[in-house]
């Protein structure tokens, strides 16, 4: 079986702190936004309504700064990604360029939906995740280095440690986490199955005719 799928160790760039807990799905990507019929340009939307809000007190939200504007890992703090378990939430988050999540702790099912799109979510403690921020806050072009093998993240000078589940860990350094890169890899072995499924007929899978 041949495996195009990518290995994910290690991701680095600029970090960006969107600070508070509880951040739910429907502040990520509000609903009005779920009625596209692909995820195309949900990026542009992420946390719509949190960011109209600071326009209209007259201050910035971090996705709206352009000094932020090339980052690659979202810090944040207690719980986020909770609420509704819309896949748009990690869709929009990942389309604006985030390719890393680091917090205290997130929405269990947030968490899995991005797994599956290949965004790793990173666990530190409350402490840890408030020095993040600061650092990045402080100074914007500060690398951040999310170390899925070593679990550890990086910002500048500061280390700390990191936890994720193991069995999604394992997936994204082996490069198994995409389901769907492995199935097209398969696809041999895919049609043998079917050859033996006396419902099927005389049906084909789109590619192996």
């Amino acid at each position: 079986m041949t495996n195009n799928a990518t290995v994910l160790a290690r991701v680095a760039g600029p970090g960006v702190a969107v600070r508070g807990a509880d951040i739910d799905t429907d502040r990520i990507i509000p609903a009005r936004f779920l009625k596209a019929l692909t995820f195309d340009g949900l990026g542009t939307h992420v946390f719509d309504g949190d960011r109209k809000n600071a326009a209209l007190t007259d201050t910035v939200h971090p996705f709206d700064d352009p000094i932020h504007a090339n980052a690659k890992v979202l810090l944040v703090n207690e719980n986020f990604g909770c609420g509704s378990s819309r896949e748009h939430a990690p869709q929009a988050i990942n389309r604006w360029g985030i390719d890393a999540i680091v917090g205290v702790s997130f929405g269990e099912i947030f968490e899995g939906n991005c797994a599956t799109i290949g965004l790793p979510c990173l666990h530190v403690s409350a402490e840890d995740a408030v020095r993040l921020q600061e650092r990045v806050e402080s100074d914007p072009d500060l690398p951040v280095t999310v170390d899925l093998e070593e679990l550890t993240v990086s910002a500048g000078d500061l280390t700390v440690p990191a936890t994720m589940n193991e069995s999604v860990r394992r997936r994204f350094v082996n490069g198994e986490w995409d389901s769907l890169t492995l199935l097209k890899g398969a696809s041999d072995k895919v049609a043998k199955v079917l050859e033996c499924q006396p419902y099927l007929g005389s049906w084909t899978p789109a590619g192996t005719a």
